[in-house]
């Protein structure tokens, strides 16, 4: 089975889009399958993640979600021989998305709204823990639902440090808070949240701070880590994202992607939304009780974010509390299950 990824990465949409695709196409190799992406806009350090792993990259030359686009998707999809697509954007609109299926391709589509409009594809993926209750089926009656934190789809290095639980230190042991706004930081956060974090950590505390190969502020960063290099590590494009989570005793990040790994490892967060369509599905995991959310586009977000990631720090027992909520949520398999609901559909057909 050959799958074509078809998502896009940048300093203003993030990386998560890319990042949740790489766990499942990391699924289907595992299952025997081949993996290849196709990307308008991919920064150079994520397509040299993408080939580590064994993936090939193709790109567009066209305005994602444009006829363009759309006509350069299909012939590399039939040039490459995919048996499916998988879609994960919020640049493509119903009349792309139609297109794209007219095709007679197999699709499986990501999806974070559940607004009940026509997605146009067999499978549709949304891991917010309230996924169920969304009208999926008044616009895709015939689609195959994959919802609900079951399928949080988890990168391979995630997935085992989830697994490698005996080796995690006990909550209350680690001394590392995580500070990270995934593969781009399209808000800037990172570098005026240091500042804020950094002076006021308790003895024998550190940030680790890991920053994307997308972040566009990333002078601006390295500045401030310099001058807290005392108290401060520094991760640039980490591949060991998993054991950073592990070893944390909190950590500050942004929403999205993230939120299912650090739920799989049981670390407690601090959740910062950094697009509007973050906010339900991170209102939803803090009712679950295992994170505390603050919105990241308000005025005074940095300060507000160092506050409560402090207040939380300063209370183990309640860090403690969050992390017991953790266990059974997410189980580190969403990927994996992804990938054989996909492998079933193209057999099926």
């Amino acid at each position: 089975m050959r799958v074509l990824f078809r998502a896009d990465a940048g300093a203003s949409i993030g990386a998560g889009h890319v990042m949740r695709c790489l766990a499942v196409a990391e699924a289907v190799q595992e299952l025997g399958g081949d993996a290849l992406f196709a990307a308008a806009s991919l920064p150079p350090a994520l397509e040299d993640r993408l080939r580590a792993a064994g993936i090939a990259v193709r790109r567009i030359a066209a305005d994602a979600g444009s006829a363009a686009d759309l006509v350069a998707t299909g012939a590399i999809a039939a040039e490459t021989g995919a048996a499916a697509v998988v879609l994960d954007g919020y640049g493509f609109g119903e009349d792309w998305r139609a297109g794209l299926a007219g095709t007679g391709l197999r699709i499986l589509a990501f999806d974070d709204a559940g607004t009940g409009e026509p997605i146009h594809a067999g499978l549709i993926v949304n891991a917010a823990p309230d996924a169920g209750l969304l009208p999926y089926r008044k616009g895709n009656p015939a689609a195959r639902l994959l919802l609900g934190p079951a399928y949080a789809p988890l990168r391979r290095e995630v997935r085992e440090a989830a697994a490698a639980a005996a080796a995690k230190p006990p909550l209350e042991e680690r001394r590392g808070l995580l500070v990270t706004f995934g593969g781009s930081d399209p808000l800037g956060l990172t570098a005026p949240v240091i500042e804020r974090l950094a002076p006021r950590l308790p003895p024998g505390v550190w940030l680790d701070v890991a920053v994307g190969g997308a972040v566009r502020d990333a002078g601006a960063v390295e500045a401030v880590a310099e001058r807290f290099k005392d108290s401060l590590r520094l991760h640039r494009d980490t591949p060991r994202m998993g054991h950073l989570m592990a070893q944390a005793g909190l950590a500050v990040s942004a929403a999205g992607t993230t939120t299912g790994e650090l739920a799989a490892i049981g670390t407690p967060a601090v959740l910062v939304t950094i697009a509007d369509n973050q906010l339900e599905a991170a209102r939803q995991s803090e009712a679950l009780g295992w994170c505390a959310l603050v919105p990241g586009q308000t005025e005074g977000a940095p300060e507000r974010i160092a506050d409560v990631a402090l207040e939380l720090w300063a209370d183990p027992a309640r860090r403690r509390a969050m992390a017991d909520k953790l266990a059974g949520i997410v189980d580190g398999q969403g990927a994996v299950r992804i990938a054989r609901a996909l492998a079933e559909a193209v057999t099926r057909r």
